[in-house]
């Protein structure tokens, strides 16, 4: 929880209160309708109603109504927020297999109610709040809940479950709480990046704008689906949006999205498909970090693929000062936060164990134009507070009164999907030269793969300063080939470096190592 505490930004039900949706009329039956047949019936329910719902919330003012947590939900710390359980035996999908769903408490730093349906049969069935669906831990409540009083209170979000582990638990696999976060686990993996509906200003001198989820509709599967489907609405002050997410858990798990945004201003610094994520520390960024693991994070780089071909690895950091990195591309072939150090032994914590952190990837569908990754690094003294964000920056400006629609394809993974044949970077490890007090030494090792018989050429470059002393050699016990080199920085304040392994003809043999150094 403490974590994303600085996540809290204002949320609650756009005014107008909670939207459900409402079935068609039915229409008297027409003349040459046959008789003994009634009315048409409505609808099913599906994305475009949830989008006319999203267009007409943009065409009022955002106002933000206050939620008011009274009773037992009201002040709870930590400790007394988790011992509140929803009942497994009301379970709205207990009628099927396949999947569970918990709803989740307000309290805490959860107090942005939360309208909750359930789609069955094409016709959504609202969710009210009922403390009666919880139980509460008689350790934490040893007089029982006060629940006298419930105030405007709804849920504060859900989770999923489904047999993702083990033969006959039903593991959860995603959690919907908290403005317009989510995070979702693969098979063998923890909790650790989120995802998010919207980045709008972020790191902007001017504040960011946390939108938030205000509405959620979960489609009920048919027996024997292995994807659950879930719209949602996402508003703010500067836009109102309707998404689809089709949940598929599993060794991967894809959650193919739709989003349809309705701008009620023009947006020219909003970020699609954001993640984001924790680093404090690795070998290659530790400043002076004085703990006894040899890193800690949930996520090493941002591995992108674009739009020519192009394979790129940036290695995080945990910077003095904000810094905000854009690479520019046209129709992306992916982006998004990676774990790759997957061993205990690179972390050697056994209560967060960071290695199973899943990681992140984007995949584009259809033109997504002209635009940006975005990549923002928070300075950050500890691993209780998120610090890194990524997202798609478009060129040019969504216009207000107008609807943009955008897909994509989310994977949460051990790592993601390969499909480019280049060498990767495995590890990076940076520290003062030991011959020059102020020159950098960069180790960087590839893996060894196609490299056993001959070394490549390589190609490294700084925008300022000097490289020095490069040099590549075979690890071969390792499983890695070494590129290291020097960096004199002289009396800049700034440089990006760039490295790549290649083949005589400077065809790239390796993705292409990117880094930032700083006075």
């Amino acid at each position: 929880m403490k974590r994303r505490q600085f996540l809290n930004a204002a949320t609650a039900l756009a005014a107008g209160g909670t939207l459900m949706a409402v079935p068609a009329q039915a229409q008297a039956p027409a003349d040459d309708q046959p008789a003994g047949f009634g009315p048409p019936a409505p609808a099913p329910f599906d994305f475009e109603q949830v989008a006319a719902l999203a267009a007409l919330r943009s065409q009022s003012v955002y106002v933000q109504p206050i939620s008011e947590l009274v009773g037992t939900f009201a002040d709870l710390d930590y400790d007394h927020y988790r011992g509140i359980r929803f009942r497994r035996d009301l379970d709205p999908l207990a009628g099927q297999k396949a999947f569970g769903v918990d709803l989740l408490s307000p309290g805490s730093i959860f107090y942005e109610p939360v309208q909750i349906n359930l789609v069955r049969d094409g016709i959504t069935r609202p969710i009210p709040f009922d403390p009666a669906m919880l139980e509460f831990d008689p350790a934490q409540f040893p007089d029982g809940p006060d629940l006298e009083t419930i105030g405007n209170m709804g849920w504060s979000g859900f989770r999923m479950r489904t047999v993702l582990n083990r033969p006959g638990i039903m593991d959860e696999f995603v959690v919907f709480q908290g403005a317009s976060y989510f995070r979702a686990v693969a098979r063998g993996t923890l909790y650790g990046l989120s995802a998010r509906g919207l980045a709008i200003k972020t790191g902007s001198p001017d504040g960011e704008e946390f939108p938030l989820f205000t509405d959620f509709w979960i489609v009920e599967p048919a027996p024997g689906q292995t994807t659950v489907r879930i719209y949602a609405i996402l508003d703010s002050r500067s836009v109102a949006a309707a998404f689809q997410f089709d949940i598929s858990p599993g060794a991967v798990t894809m959650v193919r999205t739709h989003v349809a945004l309705f701008p009620r201003t023009d947006l020219r610094e909003t970020g699609l498909a954001p993640l984001t994520s924790m680093f404090w520390f690795s070998p290659a960024s530790r400043r002076e970090v004085d703990d006894y693991r040899p890193a800690c994070h949930d996520n090493d780089g941002l591995q992108m693929q674009t739009g020519a071909g192009e394979a790129l690895w940036r290695g995080l950091m945990a910077p003095r000062k904000i810094q905000i990195s854009s690479f520019t591309d046209s129709d992306p072939r992916g982006f998004g936060l990676v774990q790759r150090a997957r061993d205990f032994e690179s972390f050697q914590d056994a209560e967060a164990m960071y290695h199973l952190r899943p990681s992140a990837w984007i995949q584009p569908e259809g033109d997504w134009g002209e635009g940006e990754v975005r990549l923002i690094e928070i300075p950050v003294e500890n691993e209780f507070n998120d610090n890194i964000v990524s997202y798609w920056l478009p060129k040019e400006p969504l216009m207000r009164g107008e609807r943009r629609d955008f897909r994509y394809r989310m994977s949460f993974a051990a790592l993601p999907p390969s499909e480019m044949p280049l060498a990767k970077v495995r590890q990076v490890r940076s520290g003062r030269s030991i011959n020059v007090e102020t020159t950098r030494s960069y180790v960087i090792d590839f893996d060894l793969g196609m490299f056993r018989e001959t070394l490549p050429n390589y190609q490294v470059s700084a925008s300022e300063g000097r490289i020095v002393h490069a040099y590549i050699k075979q690890l071969p016990e390792q499983n890695a080939l070494r590129l290291a080199f020097e960096f004199e920085p002289g009396r800049i304040e700034l440089s990006e470096l760039r490295a790549v392994l290649t083949d005589p003809d400077g065809l790239a043999l390796s993705e292409t190592w990117l880094t930032r150094w700083t006075a």
